[in-house]
């Protein structure tokens, strides 16, 4: 029987899952007549997932993020068992004999040369597929979806794609399971692959959560394998890490001397009444690619070109593969602005 997976069974840097009833709750309580939700830097899209009774806008600039965010939020009807059929193909097809880009590029790193020959077979498979409109947008990001977390489950590192654990012991195998997306969704879903501050101006909405990158860790860089096989136009890579080309991926937002400016730009550019912005301390760590690049004073002081800012805090440590120190002051905090209209 084919297994099923939620948006929460994934690991990912700075993912909001545990703190998603504290979000809920700061909302309910202190927002009113909220009927949509723009979630800016959706990331895993685990914070739109506490708002499906809402109209969702949901953006990010990773097209990885925006697959996820189509499977778990877009309006399309599926045919779920048109794709447990594709799954179930796919869990028992046997690629051994046959190399692809996938396989002569990363065999024996994250994922030894089987598990590899496995996965450029499906995604090449699944693209010709949506190509010959045999699935359509909503199904073909189901399976691409379901095929990222599968790969999660059994990959070779520490928990992103940096690197890779150079041993040569590689366990589990890969199987993809049915999403549990089978639940309502408001019809008027808009789901962006986009730059946020882009589109920030997009849509007129009740609140505009914002969860931009804190540190100088980039994205691209850590979900690097994961962005190549969304996109999947089988760039050339480099290094250890096999990673590809990614200039025009970088967020402003890791970089001490832009991440306020762009900061700026986007708040002034959103068209809603409350602003939700979530912004970890990070405590005081050994690692200084880890500290934040925006400070409580700048958050603030931003925020108030558009109304009035209250700060909620909880303690959190949210996920980290690295070896950075965390210290007891290490704390998530929402500001909340009120915007004035």
């Amino acid at each position: 029987m084919l297994q099923t997976f939620s948006i929460s069974n994934r690991r990912y840097l700075g993912n909001k899952y545990k703190l998603l009833q504290w979000i809920r709750r700061i909302v309910d309580e202190n927002c009113t007549d909220v009927t949509s939700f723009f979630d800016v830097f959706s990331g895993t899209g685990s914070v739109s997932s506490a708002f499906l009774d809402k109209r969702l806008i949901v953006c990010d600039m990773m097209k990885s993020n925006y697959l996820a965010a189509l499977c778990w939020f877009s309006p399309e009807e599926i045919d779920r068992i048109k794709i447990a059929k594709l799954l179930e193909n796919y869990n028992t097809f046997d690629s051994s004999s046959e190399d692809n880009y996938f396989s002569k590029n990363f065999s024996n790193t994250y994922f030894d040369h089987a598990t590899c020959q496995k996965i450029g077979f499906i995604r090449d498979d699944i693209e010709n597929l949506y190509r010959d409109k045999i699935v359509n947008q909503r199904e073909y990001a189901c399976v691409i979806t379901s095929l990222f977390y599968a790969m999660d489950r059994i990959s070779h590192t520490c928990g992103h794609y940096d690197s890779f654990i150079r041993d040569g012991h590689y366990s589990g195998s890969l199987e993809l399971r049915m999403p549990n997306n089978d639940y309502t969704v408001h019809p008027q879903n808009q789901i962006f692959c986009s730059d946020s501050n882009l589109i920030a101006d997009c849509d007129e909405v009740d609140i505009a959560y914002l969860d931009p990158p804190y540190n100088s860790r980039q994205y691209c860089d850590a979900y690097h394998l994961l962005e190549n096989i969304a996109i999947w136009n089988k760039p050339e890579v480099f290094g250890v890490a096999k990673k590809m080309d990614r200039t025009k991926m970088k967020s402003r937002y890791c970089k001490s001397i832009d991440a306020a400016l762009a900061l700026r730009e986007l708040v002034q550019k959103l068209r809603c009444r409350y602003i939700l912005f979530s912004y970890n301390n990070n405590g005081k760590k050994l690692q200084c690619r880890s500290n934040a690049k925006l400070t409580d004073d700048e958050i603030i002081e931003i925020l108030s070109t558009k109304g009035d800012v209250r700060v909620f805090t909880t303690e959190h440590k949210g996920f980290d593969a690295g070896k950075s120190e965390f210290n007891k002051d290490n704390a998530e905090r929402l500001f909340l602005c009120n915007v004035n209209r």
